[in-house]
């Protein structure tokens, strides 16, 4: 993976048989005991609880445990197994050899296990209805899915739905929500039977299946959901599970509890375990390496949200650490992004006086050097299809050019300088990386003021809403980005972040929007074969990058560690996380 990452040059996607580019966590696992509580330690909250517009790494760590899917990547150490797909609720991953794929691609057939049950009171079987209604709620106008543009254009008849739903206000009620759901239909997605789903696309999609495995998106929702606006507070405490393990107890910002959930069975989940008794992730914890220190001390098991301290590194990996491990990344991560709808940022001259601005080396520093975290100066990183290397904005050892910024700001509205806000997180590495942009933008006589938020939880509801984009509220953000897939991905690796998509939630956080993109976007995704399409991929990233949408700092892999109780410990490439439904504590006290 490490030579693959650093050293890949073709249009198509990599892999390998590994997921530790440099080292990984060794410690036995032995034989799996149950009992015990899983200690996460975190500095923030969930950004989004509600698996249908669920998208931090965080949130899919956890839904891993309380929400069920169609389908779903198995958990491997072994990287090519990790990004497959495999059954869940469903019987088997539709094929046309078994007939759940027709002949012409474009209708899946889902037929459900048995024993699927949600712990309502009293416990009831998940049916097919409860996957339309998620498909159903999609396009509401308050919080619609994590990624529209995987479903919308892609499934029969919800193009028309989406249109009409959308003439609802966005301060909607759950009442007003649930009366539409419930009165209209979506031509391409219907359950025959409790047991049957069937989706309709308009095209075949050779990656359809990715996008329900790789994501809760597309997750059963129960009919209990009706009565709560989508993630409201009142949602978050009226979860139900269909995994095994429920959310029980839940304060904003300070504790989130899972306990066993007692109407799952091992026989029907062929993905997931349940081995601890307990998951508690106590929030608030600020400081990554106080936090680390609980870990090594064995006060606490995991870290959630926080970083690995980089200066940390050398020294861990030197030690031979055996719960100690660097997971490959693949990612832009993070990354800055415009606003290129409101404000100075909407100046391509600025945008790319920046482009030339950055001292890349000084964030890749942050995160433990150029060698963990290479630089990148394309929209797709190595990894990923469509990837091919250039720079369009060369700087002299990747550590800016403020002179060159300087430069190309002679003639413009900001020949002498302006003031940007610069929206960021105040936990991990984030702190410093809003220091790194401000002192390399200093330098070329921009100031950057900050928008600090506490955690992801607060950070990228702002950055998803265009309104705040659109009311001039940010100039530039830091988010990070990792694929939602791997393999067949440039759906996931471009099109999420600057296909044409101003609707909240966005991940298109700037609203980017260029008709040369789209169609390159649109020619890729129906491309009859891997390597036209990332011809396509390719241009894509070329034009974004002439348009400055954003800057790439570096492909940044995790570093992660766990406390010596913590057995098989298994990474999730989509998610950059370990796999709670595998893990078990030896000892295993409370």
């Amino acid at each position: 993976m490490a030579a693959a990452l650093l050293a890949a040059v073709s249009l198509a996607a990599c892999s390998s048989s590994s997921s530790t580019p440099a080292s990984s966590a060794s410690t036995p696992a032995g034989t799996p005991v149950t009992g015990g509580t899983l200690r996460f330690l975190s500095a923030g909250d969930f950004d989004h609880m509600d698996p249908l517009s669920a998208y931090g790494t965080t949130d899919v760590q956890i839904q891993r445990a309380f929400a069920r899917q169609l389908v779903i990547t198995p958990p491997s150490n072994n990287f090519n197994t990790a990004i497959s797909v495999v059954p869940d609720v469903a019987t088997v991953v539709p094929t046309t050899a078994n007939g759940g794929l027709s002949a012409d691609g474009l209708t899946y057939t889902f037929h459900l296990r048995s024993g699927v049950m949600w712990n309502s009171s009293p416990a009831r079987a998940v049916v097919a209805g409860d996957f339309v209604r998620e498909f159903k709620a999609m396009c509401n106008p308050v919080l619609g899915v994590g990624n529209p543009l995987y479903f919308v254009p892609l499934i029969a008849g919800m193009k028309t739905y989406c249109a009409a739903y959308g003439k609802l206000p966005a301060t909607a009620t759950a009442a007003q929500l649930a009366a539409f759901q419930n009165s209209h239909t979506i031509s391409g997605v219907s359950a025959p039977d409790n047991t049957t789903l069937v989706i309709k696309l308009v095209q075949p999609a050779s990656d359809f299946l990715n996008i329900i495995a790789s994501l809760g998106f597309a997750d059963a929702r129960p009919v209990e959901y009706d009565s709560y606006l989508p993630d409201s507070p009142q949602f978050r405490q009226h979860t139900l599970s269909d995994g095994p393990y429920a959310i029980t107890s839940y304060t904003a910002t300070k504790q989130v509890v899972l306990t066993k959930n007692p109407a799952w069975t091992q026989a029907s989940d062929p993905v997931r375990h349940q081995y601890v008794n307990k998951i508690v992730i106590n929030e608030g914890q600020s400081s990554a390496t106080a936090l680390q220190e609980e870990l090594q001390a064995g006060s606490a098991d995991l870290s959630w949200d926080t970083a690995f301290p980089p200066a940390d590194i050398p020294g861990m990996q030197a030690s031979h650490d055996p719960n100690f491990g660097i997971y490959s990344g693949h990612i832009t991560n993070p990354y800055l992004v415009f606003n290129v709808s409101a404000g100075p940022a909407k100046n391509l001259a600025l945008r790319q006086a920046i482009e030339y601005a950055i001292d890349k080396v000084s964030i890749a520093k942050t995160y433990g050097g150029t060698a963990l975290n290479p630089i990148l100066s394309t929209v797709i990183p190595p990894g990923n299809i469509g990837y091919a290397p250039y720079n369009l904005y060369p700087t002299p050892g990747s550590a800016g050019d403020p002179a060159k910024c300087k430069q190309m700001l002679a003639g413009t509205p900001y020949a002498n300088g302006t003031t940007l806000t610069m929206a960021y997180r105040n936990n991990g590495n984030h702190p410093a990386i809003f220091a790194s942009v401000q002192a390399s933008l200093a330098a070329c006589g921009i100031k950057v003021v900050g928008k600090v938020f506490n955690g992801a939880g607060a950070f990228y509801p702002f950055m998803e809403d265009p309104a705040n984009a659109k009311g001039d509220k940010w100039d530039i953000g830091e988010p990070g980005w990792v694929p939602d897939w791997y393999g067949n991905n440039g759906r996931t690796s471009v099109q999420p972040l600057f296909g044409t998509n101003c609707v909240n939630p966005t991940t298109n956080y700037g609203c980017y929007s260029n008709p040369t993109v789209d169609s390159d976007i649109s020619k890729a995704l129906s491309a009859p074969d891997q390597a036209t399409a990332g011809t396509f991929w390719h241009q894509a990233d070329v034009q974004i990058m002439k348009d400055a949408a954003i800057v790439p700092f570096m492909n940044n892999n995790t570093p992660l560690y766990h406390s010596s109780r913590v057995k098989n410990a298994i990474y999730m490439p989509g998610a950059q996380e370990f796999d709670v439904t595998q893990l078990w504590l030896s000892p295993n006290t409370p």
